[in-house]
């Protein structure tokens, strides 16, 4: 697992300021600030959630799939409401590192946040690159053994239930889970098959 290393001192923000530069335009309207890094996971930056998008930056998010002990995925559906892929189903749990947290913290973080899970042993299957339209992400992808009552609990997400294998295979490629999910199905299916 990667982790990443955080410098001695607050990392610069960008967009840096210059003499010509409007700040009205480099504001963004969130102020959720994100790492930004290098693939090896040192942080050079931080910027904010939208400034990453905007401009291809990389950045960490985490990812949990939970497999249950009958071979099943838990997933998540996003909300009407969500920017990108609203209505598609994904991955149980996903979102981005805070700038200053681990990649355990936000783990934790977001799992409680979206489906109320915060008793779990985290294995990590390893971390990749992921490039969308908007994104530009280094995903870092857990996954949680057991059955587990899960309940979704965020007004990001509008519904969750449990996927068999075949289920998932055959709704594959047909707008039904979101890019992210589909990247992280065909690389980690079988590591999750294997900690059954």
């Amino acid at each position: 697992m990667t982790t990443l290393v955080y410098p001695p001192e607050p990392a610069p923000r960008l967009p840096r300021p210059t003499a010509s530069s409007n700040p009205e335009e480099d504001t963004c309207p969130d102020a959720e600030m994100l790492p930004v890094v290098e693939e090896s996971g040192v942080v050079v930056a931080q910027a904010s959630r939208c400034h990453c998008h905007k401009n291809g930056l990389l950045h960490p998010v985490v990812h949990l799939h939970i497999i249950d002990r009958e071979g099943r995925l838990f997933l998540q559906k996003r909300s009407k409401s969500r920017e990108t892929w609203p209505g598609r189903w994904d991955s149980a749990v996903g979102g981005h590192v805070a700038y200053g947290e681990s990649l355990l913290e936000a783990l934790f973080r977001e799992a409680g946040e979206e489906i109320g899970f915060t008793s779990f042993n985290p294995v990590s299957l390893g971390c990749f690159t992921f490039k969308g339209a908007t994104e530009c992400e280094q995903v870092h992808i857990f996954a949680a053994v057991g059955h587990f009552d899960l309940h979704p609990r965020s007004e990001e997400v509008s519904e969750g239930r449990w996927w068999e294998m075949r289920e998932i295979e055959d709704n594959l490629g047909k707008s039904v889970f979101t890019p992210n999910f589909e990247e992280d199905f065909a690389r980690v299916r079988h590591s999750l098959e294997a900690l059954l």
